[in-house]
């Protein structure tokens, strides 16, 4: 038996969770407690938490196969598990708003969800805020989930058969240009349009920045439903803008969740936060999707 805390966030998904620790030995009630809070909130919140690198990575795999950071992955070869988000290096300098790792975080700001361009995408993302600018730096989540459930009846029939093809360099080479060792490590992939939590057979579409085009549509076509879709689920009203404080760890479905970054100035402020996401069960489909009737 868990004896978590759990106080909802927003109408459409999210609720912030008390009274645990996340690490790697963690009471068996209370790891269930955080899997049922994950499919039914989709976004989480825990705050106040004394993570380590070591805590949060024995976390990641309680959750599920840790998934390689894809950068790294693709410019070196090299595996690791771990993303740094902000302007913090590794040695404690602070990268200001002219350098060229700042510009291309910019990508961030772009409404996505994380590792779509995969062929296996994240199931969850895990992310822990060390330092936080004064001013700035949220992150705004929105649930795919809450909008496929407003969608009118003709439209669900429209989107139910079709895939979507998912591209990061389609995406990220919009604000700057991507690595060609790691641009080939990605190469465009397609997921179902429409999915299906295995848990509670709610459903959600899939869209976001990395959402390239609709197999058998024209581009036009595709990008006006793709367009219409993510502009669907981000009005203001379905978005909850998440103010870090330091000792936050959130944790986010990818399933069925979008988010970006609001930015910050980078020249003034100081933002750690280390991330690490879980591997996902469902594959990419290699197959055509068929075009509108």
């Amino acid at each position: 038996m868990s004896h978590l805390g759990i106080e909802p966030l927003h109408d459409d998904f999210g609720a912030r969770v008390t009274g645990t620790a996340l690490t790697g030995h963690m009471p068996d009630g209370d790891l269930a407690a955080i899997r049922d809070a994950i499919d039914t909130y989709s976004f989480l919140c825990f705050p106040g938490q004394d993570m380590t690198d070591e805590k949060q990575l024995a976390f990641t795999r309680l959750l599920g196969e840790a998934e390689a950071e894809h950068v790294t992955l693709g410019k070196t070869g090299k595996v690791t598990y771990f993303g740094t988000v902000g302007n913090v290096e590794d040695d404690g300098s602070k990268r200001d708003n002219a350098h060229a790792s700042t510009r291309y975080a910019t990508g961030n700001q772009l409404w996505h969800s994380d590792s779509s361009f995969r062929e296996v995408p994240s199931f969850v993302s895990i992310l822990h805020a060390y330092e936080v600018p004064g001013e700035g730096g949220a992150t705004a989540f929105a649930s795919m989930r809450a909008a496929y459930g407003q969608l009118d009846g003709d439209l669900r029939e429209t989107i139910a058969p079709l895939g979507v093809i998912h591209d990061y360099v389609f995406s990220r080479s919009q604000v700057a240009p991507v690595d060609p060792n790691h641009a080939a490590s990605l190469p465009p992939v397609m997921h179902r349009l429409v999915r299906e939590n295995p848990a509670n057979g709610l459903k959600n579409y899939y869209v976001g920045s990395h959402a390239r085009s609709i197999p058998g549509w024209s581009g036009i076509d595709s990008r006006r439903l793709l367009d219409e879709l993510l502009e669907r689920a981000t009005q203001p009203r379905h978005i909850y803008a998440h103010g870090w404080q330091a000792g936050d760890t959130a944790i986010w479905d990818n399933r069925c969740m979008l988010h970006r970054g609001t930015g910050y100035d980078a020249s003034r402020w100081r933002r750690r936060m280390r991330q690490t996401r879980v591997t996902g069960r469902e594959k990419g489909i290699i197959h055509g999707a068929p075009a509108p009737r």
